[in-house]
């Protein structure tokens, strides 16, 4: 049996009708499990950002798992950025994922706003002088790719954290030493913020390596043999999905690692079944 780990979840803000009965049903599902707090994702267009504030402002209602907003500093001025934390503040936000985030669609090198901030550091610092959020801030245990190299992607981490940030929470990867070598890097470097891993069960194989080679998440050749011919056996697949991605979190565990986020696709049961196979349940009160 672990010792009791500090979890959390991120969902992506749905769409009105049969996504928005889904959303909350998982929600449901894995609110049980008592993580730390659920994140949701905030678009750089008109349209998804209205809907994750309002999804947002529907959590905060709600009551029960403690929400975290997401900011990023893409197409918006300051000063918009600095009224909707006020605004989240005053509603009752206290968590923040503060990111730097990517153009629309990815179809264009990353632009600050001219009147923006310039990059999540400066965003974390601008969050502090507003309100005692709470603020996590993204890493990325294969560095960013719009980073030079390595080691500027940890000065980059290391600003993150001497503007304010509480902790990390990490681009998924795959394999276990990815993390460790990550971890150690970031260490020499003297960053002593909490590192979470960010893990990601993987519901669709294809969809996963298509993002992966955009966003910079190397895919193993142990890991597509696994997968190999699952494509039209989606209960096959869900199997090797969990037990997978619990092989990589009991080896972390095994290395020191204390807490997970887990990347939901808005659906339950895989990270469901993930964190029973790490020892996790529900309360009975809960679970009654």
């Amino acid at each position: 049996m672990n010792p009791r780990l500090d979890i959390s979840f991120e969902f992506f803000p749905p769409a009105a009708g049969p996504a928005e009965v889904g959303f909350w049903a998982a929600l449901d599902r894995l609110a049980p499990l008592e993580p730390a707090f659920i994140s949701l994702t905030y678009g750089a267009g008109g349209t998804t950002r209205e809907r994750s504030d309002r999804t947002l402002r529907a959590l905060l209602a709600r009551g029960g798992v403690a929400p975290a907003g997401h900011l990023t500093c893409v197409g918006t001025p300051r000063n918009e950025t600095d009224a909707l934390a006020r605004d989240w503040a005053r509603a009752g936000l206290t968590r923040v994922v503060a990111l730097r985030g990517d153009m629309p669609g990815l179809k264009a090198p990353y632009a600050p706003h001219p009147q923006g901030y310039r990059n999540a550091a400066e965003l974390v610092a601008g969050l502090r002088r507003i309100a005692p959020f709470d603020i996590s801030v993204a890493a990325y245990p294969e560095c960013h790719p719009d980073s030079a190299d390595l080691a500027s992607d940890l000065d980059n981490l290391k600003r993150k954290f001497d503007a304010g940030a509480d902790r990390a929470l990490t681009q998924y990867f795959f394999d276990a030493e990815t993390f460790l070598r990550f971890r150690d890097r970031a260490a020499s470097a003297g960053i002593a913020a909490p590192l979470v891993p960010g893990i990601l069960p993987i519901a669709n194989f294809a969809r996963i390596s298509a993002f992966s080679a955009r966003c910079g998440a190397s895919i193993p050749a142990w890991l597509a043999a696994r997968f190999e011919g699952l494509d039209a056996d989606p209960e096959t697949r869900a199997l090797v999905a969990a037990t997978t991605a619990s092989e990589l979190c009991q080896r972390l565990i095994a290395e020191g690692v204390t807490g997970f986020h887990f990347y939901t696709l808005n659906q339950a049961p895989l990270s469901l079944a993930v964190c029973r196979m790490l020892g996790l349940r529900p309360t009975l009160q809960e679970a009654a």
